[in-house]
């Protein structure tokens, strides 16, 4: 019988056998395991981001398009600049995560997907107010084939990724190319109105109408509000912060842009004497926009312990419907 002898001075390696093959597969399963327990809670903490800058400006860039070389996209509108600015930024800057399938760790965030939806559905309702209103000399005029464009793109669903099995096995176009397309169609019509080739009717009708239809749009996000805390207080309220977020996004995005209509209209604002006014309309937005729980409590209203911060968001909201609506009336006298 044959035995393995040990020569003296020389070490014996041993081929691996089962028991070194199982070693090495536990150790491979535990690094994978232990990169897939950290993949979804590491991913989550890099990408969340709650974007509500107040201070957000945009850069001057330099127009190329323009007629006039030194002619730059802050020389047309300011709140089309604005709006633009910010869909860059949640699409490019930011990560857009709506639309993230359940195998990248952006699907299991909560608070950044409905913030980014309320924020681009406030876009897409200024789109379609410049489309009517501000882009065009009177109803009976032209619609802007930029503006059409953009108000067309920024409606596109949020959730749409590159499939769609729902609708199609076919590859699709996602959501943030739609909003990066509406992105380059505002740009264009800003290049096309700092060179004098696009309209922008500063009139005080058309900022009238344009805050009528921002406050219309609130009051229907305040009866959102009013409904779920009608509904009952409850501590674990799983759509309590989702509704947060959402209306958090729109009143961000409207704080923006109305920042940037009041350069626009710094004119008719000076005529009617509403400097001061919206200078209190912007606080009550900026207060509404930055509110930031740690948890969103649907408590009750009166509570002491656990309060309600959708009843809180839902004062400050229609504090701020109620000022814009004061200043939509003096713009109609």
């Amino acid at each position: 019988m044959n035995e393995d002898k040990e020569i003296p001075g020389v070490q014996m390696r041993r081929l691996p056998g089962d028991g070194s093959i199982r070693t090495f597969a536990l150790r491979v399963g535990g690094v994978l395991l232990a990169a897939l327990l950290l993949y979804y809670p590491v991913g989550m903490l890099l990408i969340h981001k709650i974007d509500n800058d107040l201070a957000f400006m945009v850069p001057e860039a330099e127009n190329t398009e323009a007629k006039k070389p030194d002619t730059k996209l802050t020389d047309g509108s300011q709140a089309v600049a604005v709006a633009a600015g910010l869909i860059e930024r949640e699409t490019d800057i930011n990560r857009w995560t709506s639309n993230d399938p359940f195998f990248l760790p952006g699907a299991a965030l909560d608070n950044m997907p409905n913030f980014q939806q309320g924020l681009m559905y406030a876009l897409s309702r200024f789109a379609i107010e410049m489309t009517d209103q501000i882009g065009r000399i009177r109803g009976s005029s032209q619609v802007d084939p930029n503006l059409d464009a953009a108000a067309g793109r920024l409606k596109f669903p949020s959730d749409i990724w590159y499939f769609d099995i729902a609708t199609s096995w076919v590859p699709t176009t996602p959501s943030e190319q739609h909003y990066r397309a509406g992105r380059r169609a505002l740009l264009d019509y800003n290049r096309r109105l700092a060179a004098g080739e696009a309209v922008f009717e500063r009139r005080a009708d058309n900022l009238q109408i344009t805050l009528e239809r921002i406050t219309a749009d609130l009051g229907s996000a305040s009866a959102v509000l009013d409904q779920h805390v009608s509904n009952g207080a409850r501590f674990v309220d799983f759509e309590a912060d989702d509704i947060f977020y959402r209306t958090q996004g729109r009143l961000y995005a409207y704080a923006l842009i109305l920042r940037g209509l009041r350069a626009d209209f710094t004119s008719v604002i000076a005529e009617r004497e509403l400097g001061r006014a919206w200078d209190q309309m912007m606080e009550s937005f900026r207060t509404a926009s930055i509110i930031d729980p740690f948890i969103v409590v649907n408590g009750a209203p009166d509570s002491t312990v656990l309060p309600s911060h959708l009843a809180a968001q839902g004062f400050y909201l229609l504090r701020a419907r109620t000022q814009l609506k004061e200043i939509a009336n003096i713009l109609l006298k």
